[in-house]
């Protein structure tokens, strides 16, 4: 059983590592290294009041597309089968549409990957119940709520002081806080940063006509990236990046308004769409953070503190538990006489991650300059670009396979 922290002020933490954060991201990677046999203090704010409770929870906005490697992790951590495995839906193909009148397309299915599924679609309510069901029994797992005001870091260590007079002294720090990572921040790590000029409207739909399992994705110039997202049931989720102006008009839109603009896109495909939550239609914005470095003394950044890439092709939370799952790995295979802190260690944490990581935001960045483009010359360029790629089947094996994580 987990060991919650005295609330009695001032106090003094010593653990292997302190993991700072509070989503998926920095759970997983408290359950990983506990289970490595590393001493773990993860610091995350007082918890929210408890909601009330519901007969039926609704579907959360927030969905994830989970690969393989993300699943792997999961798994071998006893998280997956913690799952409400009928709120898990598997992605069995991904059809993308150009735009235009000569529109191009490409499809990709789980059997020409020759694998069982291609990615999993879960809630993060989903994933972050089953996540805090495991810390509640993990070994080696103090959970620290509170604010951190200030780190300290020198040969012999780490350490993080606490807004209530408390600190936490750790090996290693991991930052696993988010985009606007305050454990970067108190590194000094230099970062580029781009808004896209877009934002991300999400809600969920009942679809008239069964998806069988497909993902839809369309990519339609103007008015930006639509995607229609497998949920269990005869139902979609709906990640819709949108420009500015866009954003702004269907942030004043219902969500059966909303609804009736999708119809030009999926009904052929999917009939008719009734929004399940007609209320929850959440937005973010969209921008590409690259910082200088995934490393600094006595600390490892994790998930968005080290990379936040565009969500067109869904895998900004897959190369977050990739990062989880490296370090994992190169922790563990740390010589004898070198503590999880040591600075030739982490140098090579961040080589494992530099390619998957760079390639990732490249391309996603690309696409979407890309296709963000509204000129003619470009849409024929670009539709003929997927028209290609959807008959090499080679070609897209191997970009399915790296898609998957395999």
């Amino acid at each position: 059983m987990n060991k919650p922290s005295s609330p009695a002020a001032p106090r003094v933490i010593e653990s292997d590592i302190c993991i700072v954060g509070n989503g998926a991201i920095a759970k997983t990677t408290a359950l990983g290294l506990a289970q490595a046999g590393l001493s773990v203090a993860l610091l995350c704010p007082p918890p929210a009041a408890p909601a009330a409770a519901s007969a039926d929870a609704g579907w959360d906005a927030r969905v994830y597309a989970l690969n393989h490697t993300a699943h792997n992790l999961l798994s071998s951590l006893k998280v997956w089968d913690a799952l409400d495995a009928a709120r898990v839906a598997p992605v069995d193909a991904m059809v993308i549409q150009g735009d235009g009148a000569r529109a191009g397309g490409l499809s990709f299915d789980a059997y020409g990957a020759h694998a069982g599924t291609l990615a999993w679609i879960l809630e993060d309510r989903n994933l972050g119940q089953a996540l805090d069901a495991a810390l509640k029994f993990a070994r080696d797992v103090t959970l620290v709520h509170g604010r951190a005001t200030a780190l300290l870091r020198d040969d012999d260590g780490a350490t993080v002081r606490l807004a209530d007079g408390g600190c936490i002294r750790a090996q290693l720090v991991v930052g696993a806080d988010g985009a606007e990572s305050w454990v970067r921040g108190q590194c000094d790590i230099g970062l580029d940063y781009r808004g896209y000029g877009q934002s991300a409207i999400v809600t969920n739909f009942d679809c008239e006509k069964p998806h069988h399992g497909a993902a839809h994705q369309w990519f339609t110039g103007a008015e930006g990236i639509v995607a229609l997202l497998p949920l269990p049931g005869n139902r979609v989720s709906l990640v819709w990046s949108a420009p500015d102006l866009l954003a702004d008009r269907l942030r004043e839109e219902s969500a059966a308004q909303i609804a009736q603009r999708l119809a030009v896109y999926a009904a052929d495909k999917l009939g008719a769409l009734t929004p399940l939550q007609p209320e929850l239609v959440r937005d973010f914005p969209l921008r590409l953070v690259r910082p200088h470095a995934m490393t600094s003394q006595r600390v490892a950044l994790v998930g968005d503190a080290a990379h936040v890439v565009h969500p067109m092709a869904g895998h900004g939370m897959n190369l977050g538990f990739a990062d989880v799952a490296q370090l994992m790995k190169t922790l563990g295979e740390r010589e004898p006489q070198r503590g999880v802190g040591d600075a030739r260690v982490l140098a090579r944490y961040e080589r494992a991650r530099k390619e998957d990581v760079l390639l990732m935001q490249l391309t996603t960045d690309g696409l979407a300059r890309l296709f963000d483009a509204d000129i003619e010359p470009l849409r024929v360029v670009r539709n003929f670009g997927l028209n290609l790629l959807d008959k090499l089947p080679v070609l897209k094996r191997r970009l399915i396979s790296h898609a998957m994580g395999k």
